[in-house]
């Protein structure tokens, strides 16, 4: 299915969208006072390690330390020590792997969410169109979502040739090297190589809390990892990123110079392709399917959760029936939202319950399905007797809510006022209190209209009795 890059560009912040068939399926969004860091790589001083956390923070040079855990670290004595590790691995006390004081190379892994500071981790890698340099973890990896036995193994026979194990250094073979030519792919190893041997000797003279490498700013990683071989155009309404669009295009993909496209219309670009409505939709709570269910989706702090809703659909046969195409539909339209608000975290999906046993596996492989089209990783439970499912989908970024909206100052972010009623049974508490503590004749009350038509109306014989007192 084509896809096609949308690339709007003000003086306050850059936004790429990716859209497939007019529907918006992923937007990116970079803003002129918050560079995103995720990749960049820095000289860090240990500023506090905590034992009994296995944890350290990391003066980065940003406004809150870099947090990382043992799992985020690669020591010459433990050669590579992986997040998603086997559990059973029995990790050094992290006293004996760092110290406070210490500086150290690290790359951040996850944006600084609300109050927590960014994640870093000594494991770095560096990206380019085909291929991810590890310089620390000598293993040769190829993307899952090339499938093609045939192409593995070719892929295999290339890396093999250029894999230097003796560096201790390896790579991650990416899905657009599915197609790659063996020469494009050492290319891009001697390249990447290359630009290692540049970061590790600024980053033995840089200063602690540095920035020793910056990743590609935002229409330019979007080339680099969103472009694939469905993509049909990229239409640019700025000169100069254009400019810096071509010239990149020209050196790493001329394949794609073709698609590439300097617009200038009487109305903004994401208006003419009706973005704007699909954007401030991913923001709404509810989202309705086209079978008439809905559902309803809340972000906490601790986790999300996706709730399912038949609202006005009652099918046409029996009500298994009806309950397993609600379910069916949500489970194929819940991946794009997710993918659409950059949630990421712990997420849990609370499915219509369903009787049938191959209903319920229809649903998760639906499911299954549907998070294929997303970079991100994500783990995915069976349905629970409850109708519930649990997922992680892996978070580097604040979600768009977060980045775009901010909690209401009238509730706190709750989401929930309280209600006339109750907010003149405090009055009533309240003027009680200050009857027992101060002597005098009048209380004079200042309130929003539909409290001071309550006290006039439906709550008058209280008023009363206070002035009886």
């Amino acid at each position: 299915m084509a896809e096609e890059i949308i690339i709007s560009v003000s003086s306050l912040e850059t936004r790429v969208a990716l859209v497939e068939s007019g529907l918006l399926q992923e937007i990116f969004i970079e803003r002129s006072h918050t560079r995103v860091t995720v990749g960049n790589i820095y000289k860090g001083k240990v500023v506090r390690v905590l034992p009994g956390l296995q944890s350290a923070f990391v003066d980065i040079g940003q406004p809150r330390a870099a947090f990382m855990h043992i799992t985020d670290l690669v020591d010459s004595q433990f050669r590579f020590i992986e997040a998603a590790a086997d559990k059973k691995v029995q990790y050094p006390p992290i006293q004996h792997v760092i110290r406070d004081g210490q500086e150290i190379l690290v790359q951040v892994t996850k944006e600084p969410i609300n109050t927590k500071g960014a994640r870093a981790t000594t494991s770095i890698s560096v990206a380019s169109r085909f291929l991810v340099y590890t310089p620390k973890n000598p293993h040769i990896g190829i993307s899952q979502r090339i499938e093609d036995a045939a192409a593995r193994e070719r892929l295999q026979a290339i890396m093999a040739e250029i894999h230097q194990p003796e560096n201790g250094d390896g790579f991650i073979v990416r899905t657009a090297s599915e197609r790659a030519t063996e020469a494009e792919i050492r290319l891009d190893a001697e390249l990447l190589r290359k630009r290692w041997r540049l970061i590790d000797e600024q980053g033995r003279t840089a200063p602690p809390a540095s920035t020793v490498y910056e990743d590609l700013p935002i229409h330019l990683r979007a080339m680099r990892d969103i472009i694939n071989r469905e993509t049909s155009s990229i239409l640019v309404d700025n000169k100069k990123v254009y400019q810096a669009i071509e010239r990149f295009l020209t050196d790493f993909i001329p394949e794609k110079l073709a698609c590439l496209q300097l617009v200038s219309l009487k109305v903004p670009i994401f208006d003419a392709h009706n973005l704007e409505d699909q954007i401030a939709t991913a923001l709404d709570r509810n989202v309705p399917l086209k079978s008439g269910g809905y559902l309803v989706i809340d972000q906490t702090e601790a986790m999300t959760t996706v709730d399912v809703n038949t609202g006005a659909f009652v099918g046409r046969r029996d009500l298994e029936d009806t309950i397993y195409r609600t379910n069916l539909e949500a489970a194929a339209a819940i991946p794009r939202q997710l993918k659409l608000r950059n949630i990421g975290g712990i997420v849990i999906l609370d499915f219509i319950d369903m009787i049938d046993e191959e209903h319920k596996r229809q649903v998760v492989r639906t499911l299954e399905k549907g998070q294929q089209a997303d970079r991100v990783k994500w783990n995915i439970s069976e349905i629970s007797d409850l109708g519930l499912v649990e997922m992680t989908r892996k978070r580097t970024h604040e979600s768009l809510l977060k980045m775009m909206c901010a909690p209401c100052p009238a509730c706190d972010g709750k989401g929930f006022l309280k209600t006339p009623e109750t907010v003149c049974l405090e009055i009533y508490r309240e003027i009680q209190r200050k009857a027992l503590k101060f002597s005098g004749s009048e209380c004079v009350i200042m309130a929003a209209q539909p409290i001071i038509d309550r006290l006039l109306d439906e709550d008058a014989i209280c008023i009363a009795e206070l002035s009886s007192a």
